[in-house]
């Protein structure tokens, strides 16, 4: 109550907590945590901001209580312990780091493949008055996928430590669980279902909406972290070239560039003249020109440029690529200003 405070929420461990250091200092939002036994920390570019390592769970309940205004954490965890709550708004869904899917794995000898071989395996189980059981940490996740495929009758089974092993040791039946490289599941003699993926995750970006309509300095904090991580992750899939070319002016170089493929730029191709160190011998006929290209078209780029007189090409990695607006935040008014009972 009456915390005047900013806080952003980060996971206190683990992959995550790894990859939102990384990702915010890539951003040009460096942490800066002098003890990494604290559990409070700061980021010097945004002034008033409290950094908090949390476990990711713990993010999504202080998100959706207030406790804190932003958190980064997975969206596997945001979907599971943010249901039921219109306070939980998702600014960015896919910051680029933590993938991990959810999948219903069983023991490797089990004739079991699809989820309809699963609903068959319950309904016998139910026949001879058993039930199917499933370990899992993600309970609400796992019953919705049950129930959506007609496995019935199941017990969800949420055990303390490691999932992969409640199989073996016979404490369940099956595991709904976390997979990112399918190791784990390998070792421990489990595979996942052919249909059997829950949920696909990453690293999120999720904020209070309350505090956001109430607290203008919350808003502006959520403009600047949306704007370095667009800026980031749009720069990450383009470069910049740069070459020289001869001809009679920038609109008619223009014109050569527009006829290629690859060479159309953001919002078009900046073409300027070339000035010599000894203007008196400056040649009016070399222009200098610059465009952004997708990463994945770089070379395509580079070969159209050469083939219509480009010369001296250079090829540069972006740092960051600012819109004017970015449409996730234009995103983010749209949806704090829409009424809750719509």
């Amino acid at each position: 109550m009456g915390r005047e405070d900013i806080r952003l929420a980060l996971p206190s461990k683990g992959i995550l907590q790894a990859g939102a250091l990384e990702f915010l200092e890539n951003c040009g939002l460096r942490v800066f945590r002098p003890n990494p036994r604290q559990y409070e920390a700061s980021i010097p570019n945004l002034e008033g901001m409290t950094v908090l390592f949390q476990r990711p769970g713990d993010i999504v309940v202080g998100v959706r209580e207030g406790t804190v205004d932003f958190g980064i954490t997975g969206s596997d965890v945001v979907a599971e312990k943010g249901f039921g709550s219109n306070n939980i708004l998702i600014l960015h869904d896919q910051l680029g780091f933590g993938p991990c899917t959810l999948n219903f794995a069983v023991p490797e000898a089990l004739p079991i493949r699809t989820m309809a071989d699963l609903a068959q395996w319950a309904g016998k189980l139910g026949a001879a008055g058993q039930t199917l059981r499933v370990a899992t940490k993600f309970p609400k996740l796992t019953a919705e996928m049950l129930d959506r495929h007609q496995v019935k009758p199941y017990t969800l089974i949420s055990p303390e430590g490691t999932l992969e092993i409640a199989p073996a040791i016979g404490f369940a039946d099956l595991i709904a669980d976390l997979v990112s490289s399918g190791t784990t599941l390998r070792d421990n003699h489990l595979r996942p279902l052919e249909d059997g993926l829950i949920l696909s995750s990453e690293a999120c970006l999720i904020a209070n909406k309350g505090t956001l309509r109430e607290r203008a300095d919350v808003l502006n904090t959520a403009r600047t972290l949306l704007e370095f991580i667009e800026a980031y992750l749009r720069a990450q899939q383009s470069f910049q070239i740069t070459a020289n070319m001869r001809g009679p002016s920038p609109e008619a170089i223009a014109k050569r560039m527009f006829e290629q493929t690859n060479l159309g730029g953001l919002q078009g191709p900046t073409v300027a003249p070339v000035v010599a160190h000894n203007s008196q011998k400056s040649d009016s006929s070399w222009f200098a020109v610059n465009i952004i290209v997708p990463k994945a078209k770089v070379f395509e780029a580079v070969n159209e440029l050469r083939q219509i007189g480009g010369s001296g090409v250079i090829v540069t990695p972006c740092a960051y690529i600012f819109e004017e607006v970015p449409a996730r935040y234009q995103a983010m008014l749209a949806a704090i200003e829409k009424p809750e009972d719509d």
